[in-house]
């Protein structure tokens, strides 16, 4: 017969191996990269059609956050299309902030969009509308551009505000996961 001291160790250590087994994280799940999830968004394409975070689980992900008035976030444009275009181990996306932080409404800006997209930039860039800006509140993003990394495990492993060269892109995601 178990002595009652040994009857409430052995439950104590089944209490502690059962609430261990409930965590919330996934056992299989294991982050590879250091730094917060990304928000699961659902944003729509110049197109409208939608375009979710989830579509790209298992990849690495370059963000560029920018407005149309914004001289640096315009200059960088054609380079940006070019890094779109290549054959990376990344996916390259844009997101502007329609009604937010002084960009124009989503239709004024689409216009526009497509009109220098035929004039300058060739047609490789993803651009999705962040309407009223939700996510680059939620992102922390203050000022355009910036960009955001995001490894293979759905982690915004990094951060950086201004323009980033595709060189320095590349060379960033080659230590991301």
């Amino acid at each position: 017969m178990i002595n009652r001291k040994w009857a409430v160790i052995i439950l104590a250590l089944f209490s502690v191996l059962l609430l261990a087994a409930c965590g919330n994280k996934p056992v299989s799940q294991t982050a590879l990269n250091k730094g917060q999830v990304v928000p699961m968004f659902e944003l729509k394409d110049l197109d409208g059609k939608q375009v979710a975070m989830a579509s790209l689980a298992g990849k690495k992900v370059y963000v560029k956050y920018w407005a149309s008035w914004c001289p640096v976030c315009l200059s960088g444009i054609d380079e940006l299309n070019t890094l779109a275009g290549q054959n990376n181990d990344f996916k390259v996306i844009t997101i502007v902030s329609p009604n937010f932080k002084g960009e124009q409404s989503t239709d004024d800006f689409t216009q526009w969009f497509k009109g220098l997209q035929s004039e300058q930039t060739g047609n490789n860039l993803t651009v999705l509308l962040d309407e009223g800006g939700k996510y680059a509140q939620k992102l922390g993003i203050r000022g355009y551009p910036t960009s955001l990394y995001i490894g293979s495990d759905g982690v915004l492993v990094k951060t950086t505000p201004g323009h980033n060269s595709n060189d320095i892109i590349i060379n960033t995601f080659k230590e991301i996961s």
